[in-house]
């Protein structure tokens, strides 16, 4: 992977709770270094990898919230938007509160302004991970913000499943179709709120549109619900740790012990 100064600078800059820090660089290997974060990755924990418990319900709707103000926070970059190009749950990193981050912005890659409000840039050559990548990027090379909402739809309807990206899209929506969507919930779940649970889906649908143009807004239409129904669970958490307050353990709803984890 190719970094250039500009890049470096730019990454090297950016501070926000939701992007993995930048330590370190050495552009002539192209190695970016970042903060380690010890509970590994949203896949793993998605997978559950090494044995660990089930994320609960309402943090995967926190984790989901996270991610979409990070990605905002990439696309209202200064000069110029950044576009991640290759959102997954294995760039998803976690700390030990499930506090969610962006990581391997390396890939990203500067839009310029110029070029309109509808923030679009032609690429040479496409760059992701299949399954994650926009279907009009890989074809048009034509790359824009919306590029990452198609991604962040698939992981959407990955944190809710825990099923492999593959026909993901299809199997979700043919589920809703025939009146089976609980199926597809993750099964290791055991107290989803349904109703929520089907809105999140729905609105992962749409960011997975295969046309751009049917994508939502990220800032007034995606992050606004997923911050509601982030609200919704911590209210349940709220109300988890008052019908428990006399047990010594009231105060952590959910945790388990680094030992728990296997380094990614």
């Amino acid at each position: 992977m190719l970094i250039n100064t500009l890049q470096i600078e730019i990454l090297s800059s950016m501070r926000h709770p939701n992007m993995v820090l930048l330590l370190g660089a050495c552009p002539e290997y192209g190695c970016l270094v970042y903060e380690y974060m010890d509970y590994g990755s949203l896949e793993d924990r998605l997978c559950r990898k090494g044995n660990t418990k089930p994320i609960p319900w309402n943090i995967r709707f926190r984790i989901a919230a996270d991610i979409a103000t990070g990605l905002l926070f990439l696309h209202q970059a200064k000069p110029e938007p950044l576009v991640h190009r290759d959102l997954k749950p294995g760039n998803i990193l976690l700390d030990h509160n499930f506090v969610s981050k962006i990581a391997d912005v390396g890939l990203a890659r500067l839009v310029p302004q110029s070029i309109a409000e509808v923030t679009q840039y032609r690429m040479t050559s496409t760059a992701g991970t299949f399954c994650y990548i926009d279907p009009e990027y890989q074809q048009t090379g034509m790359l824009t913000t919306k590029s990452d909402i198609y991604s962040f739809g698939i992981l959407l309807l990955q944190i809710i499943t825990a099923r492999s990206p593959m026909g993901l899209t299809h199997q979700v929506e043919h589920a809703i179709e025939k009146g089976a969507f609980q199926e597809v919930l993750d099964p290791t779940v055991t107290d989803w709120p349904v109703e929520e649970a089907l809105a999140f889906t729905q609105l992962a649908l749409k960011c997975a549109e295969l046309r751009k143009k049917d994508r939502p807004d990220l800032g007034k239409e995606i992050l606004p619900e997923l911050s509601r129904l982030r609200s919704l669970g911590q209210e349940y958490e709220a109300a988890q740790v008052s019908s428990t307050s006399t047990t010594c353990s009231s105060s952590a709803p959910y945790s388990f012990n680094n030992d728990d984890v296997s380094t990614p």
